[in-house]
């Protein structure tokens, strides 16, 4: 039964191009219902799984006190690779066509005022090294409006700070480039410049952001930073790097730019803002970063 996960995964990455951390989800949760079909339901091999089994993994998921989120996405999970059991013949029905997964309700995102983000980027005590680091990484972050997974596999050379932009790669084996404005630039170049060339580390390293061992830092690394700046500055134990995302995305909405723009900013492959919204003329990227973005 193992072997045919590994087989789903190595579909997932290759034909959809999922990013690592999705695809260690999808190992994690196939891999507790594969041992709950071997150990509780009996089950060794995959013809063998009916639909009584896929429901009773539900329910005992339900009674180790699983929140609904988690139980739509481990469903969802088990759907896609019975789907994929079916189309390689390994089955001849999809014993998960009838699960009933509870409806989970979307919540809005946190969003910061402007005044708040300010609050947020200016913690960090420039005076040390760290401290530099830190609000190098909060300013692009709130500038660029990227991912924290984004952020962290930035390299020196995705950044040209004299013509003002970033390279950002989605770790999908697609890229965006991104304007910076002047509070941005001038942040990272003293990062660059004052800092980044004294960390002791390995001479070869190309990443942007290294932690104290000269190692480029992780996604762990910049949330427990987060954590820190969000309580020193009172702002609260919920933020998390997507509402640095979220709020950039509200500000240049109500500063006036439009959806689709935003949309290409976010690195949105789903253009649902410009679908909710009228469609205006379309503005360079750099132009409508420059008139709406807070900090440009």
């Amino acid at each position: 039964m193992q072997e045919k996960l590994n087989e789903f995964l190595d579909g997932l990455k290759h034909e959809r191009g999922l990013s690592v951390n999705t695809l260690v989800a999808y190992r994690r949760d196939l891999a507790q219902y594969i041992n709950f079909l071997n150990d509780e339901a009996g089950c060794h091999l995959w013809s063998q799984v009916t639909e009584v089994d896929v429901m009773k993994y539900l329910y005992w998921l339900k009674d180790k006190g699983s929140a609904p989120a988690t139980l739509a996405r481990k469903a969802a999970a088990v759907r896609g690779f019975h789907r994929f059991l079916l189309r390689n013949h390994q089955t001849d029905r999809d014993p998960s066509y009838a699960m009933e997964v509870p409806k989970v309700e979307q919540k809005l995102p946190q969003i910061l005022s402007v005044s708040a983000v300010e609050t947020l980027l200016g913690a960090p005590d420039e005076e040390t090294e760290s401290g530099c680091r830190d609000r190098a990484m909060l300013e692009l972050l709130y500038a660029t409006g990227m991912r924290v997974s984004e952020l962290v596999l930035l390299d020196l050379d995705d950044l040209n700070l004299s013509m003002g932009f970033v390279r950002c790669s989605t770790g999908k084996g697609s890229e965006r480039v991104i304007p910076l404005g002047r509070q941005a630039r001038q942040t990272m170049k003293t990062y660059i410049t004052e800092v980044r060339k004294r960390v002791n580390g390995f001479q070869d390293e190309q990443a942007l952001f290294l932690n104290r061992q000269g190692r480029r830092i992780t996604r762990q690394g910049f949330w427990k930073l987060l954590k820190q700046y969000a309580r020193q500055t009172g702002i609260g134990e919920s933020l998390s790097p997507e509402t640095l995302r979220h709020s950039l995305e509200a500000h240049m909405l109500e500063n006036g730019a439009d959806p689709e723009s935003v949309e290409e900013l976010m690195g949105r492959m789903d253009k649902l803002a410009s679908q909710r919204y009228p469609r205006p003329a379309k503005q360079r990227l750099k132009d409508v970063y420059a008139r709406f973005h807070p900090r440009a």
